[in-house]
């Protein structure tokens, strides 16, 4: 597979013209509502009636102001907000308090571990913006992307949301686009991230990969041309457990579930060979996680919707992880932050958000590990921020929260740690680390090409 016929589809996808009256969302009067009533990804600006979410400011682009930061390097994350104390904590004695602002897996915890989980609750900041040039694709979205193939795939401008003003028909899947399609880093690389399935007596099985993708959606030559056919490419890399170091899986995301599969293709260094697998994603294991987490629960909910019917829920106002800078700062060990039940809840800042609730359940014709998963949906930003999961029976077994934090080097959220709690056992996963690594993601620096991912190039990499 060379890099032309990689390209092929997408140039010729961008040599298309979309119509706005044919590709209609929402009105170009109420797409100008983004930038100021709305926040230009269609956050409300306000704040809420109750002062305990504050207006969008969106002070700060990029680097703030007072704060030394190198990027495109791997540092790790510097607060913004170094001074922020908790405003009052969340625990196992006065949750029911605030039951409304608490999804259901977050009170799962509460009942489990009465005496060690918490909440701790910070005054909302909403400081940061996103770029200019992203904003102005994300006003043309609006009003000119749609939904093709039910929902499997859409028509619209690369770069940011395809759907900052949901609206019409099927907003759900308008919602669930724009959280598997955000604005994110164009090229990310991870040298070494770390994976611990810690169980309920505090011990610790290690996982370790690396990682490296190229976003096709976001690279700065690309934002506001047509969607091509082709989202993403990524290649990851086992480092442990020692059973299974060597092995390594390159793929290719496509921009319509309806019009092409994720492709994957893995090296095993017991076989020596490089083979396609015949499918990859769903619920299918994620690699250093000892089979506790699918890789379709990275970012929460990613690939292919089919397998679920989907239904928005509205809004809710819930205490969610925001501002996660603390927890990846430099200095921060694995020791501080891996307590036994949940990661320490002292490197933790929650937040009162406005969330989207997008909520899927199983088709009958299909299978799945979970039988319904409810996403809890920055309005900001449209990352999802907290997922729980229930199994086929409906029981709640899952309860997982992801930590975002702005990024210097690509002024947008970028995905941190995460931990995925099993309800059943006690235990939990926790991917995604990097605090006691030298070196953080590696954002927006460049250097990767279609070429190194293909199965030619895999089969290079792996002799």
């Amino acid at each position: 597979m060379r890099k032309q016929q990689l390209w092929k589809p997408l140039a010729a996808s961008i040599a298309l013209a979309l119509s706005a009256s044919a590709y209609a969302s929402v009105t170009p009067q109420e797409a100008s509502k983004l930038g100021n009533e709305l926040t230009c990804m269609g956050g409300i600006a306000a704040g809420n009636e109750a002062g305990t979410i504050p207006a969008f400011s969106g002070k700060w682009l990029g680097t703030p102001p007072g704060i030394e930061y190198t990027p495109n390097v791997g540092q790790h994350p510097i607060d913004p907000y170094p001074e922020d104390k908790p405003q009052f904590q969340i625990t196992g004695q006065n949750w029911e308090q605030y039951k409304d602002n608490l999804t259901e897996g977050q009170i799962a915890l509460f009942k489990r571990f009465p005496d060690t989980f918490r909440i701790p609750v910070y005054q909302g900041r909403r400081d940061f913006r996103y770029p200019d040039n992203v904003c102005e694709v994300a006003k043309k979205n609006a009003v000119e992307a749609q939904l093709v193939d039910g929902g499997m795939g859409f028509k619209g401008y690369m770069g940011p949301v395809p759907f900052p003003i949901p609206s019409g028909e099927n907003q759900a899947m308008q919602v669930l686009a724009n959280h598997n399609y955000p604005y994110r880093a164009f090229t990310e690389v991870m040298e070494q991230r770390d994976l611990a399935d810690v169980n309920t007596s505090g011990e610790i099985t290690w996982g370790r990969t690396f990682n490296s993708t190229l976003n096709v959606i976001t690279l700065p030559d690309l934002i506001g041309k047509p969607i091509g056919d082709i989202m993403a490419y990524s290649d990851t890399g086992t480092l442990l457990p020692t059973r299974d170091k060597g092995k390594r899986t390159v793929s290719i995301e496509p921009m319509n579930f309806a019009q092409g599969q994720r492709l994957a293709w893995t090296y095993n260094p017991g076989t020596r060979r490089v083979r396609q697998l015949p499918e990859y994603g769903f619920d299918t294991p994620a690699a250093g996680t000892s089979g506790k987490m699918t890789i379709d629960q990275d970012r929460l909910m990613n690939g292919s919707p089919e397998r679920y019917n989907w239904e928005l829920k509205g809004k809710r106002e819930i205490y969610v992880p925001a501002n996660a800078y603390r927890i990846h700062e430099e200095g921060v060990s694995y020791d501080q932050l891996l307590t036994p039940n949940h990661a320490n809840p002292d490197l933790m800042r929650y937040e009162l958000r406005r969330v989207w609730v997008l909520e899927g359940t199983l088709k009958e014709t299909h299978r799945h590990k979970y039988g319904k998963r409810v996403l809890f949906i920055d309005e900001d930003t449209w990352h999802g921020v907290m997922s729980d999961y229930y199994d086929t029976r409906g029981e709640l077994v899952n309860h997982a929260l992801l930590n975002y934090y702005y990024a210097y080097d690509m002024s947008a959220w970028h995905a941190g740690t995460s931990f995925y709690h099993d309800l059943t056992t006690g235990g939990y996963v926790a991917y995604n680390l990097f605090q006691d690594l030298e070196k953080g993601p590696i954002l927006n620096a460049g250097g990767l090409d279609p070429e190194d991912f293909t199965p030619a190039a895999l089969r290079r990499r792996a002799h």
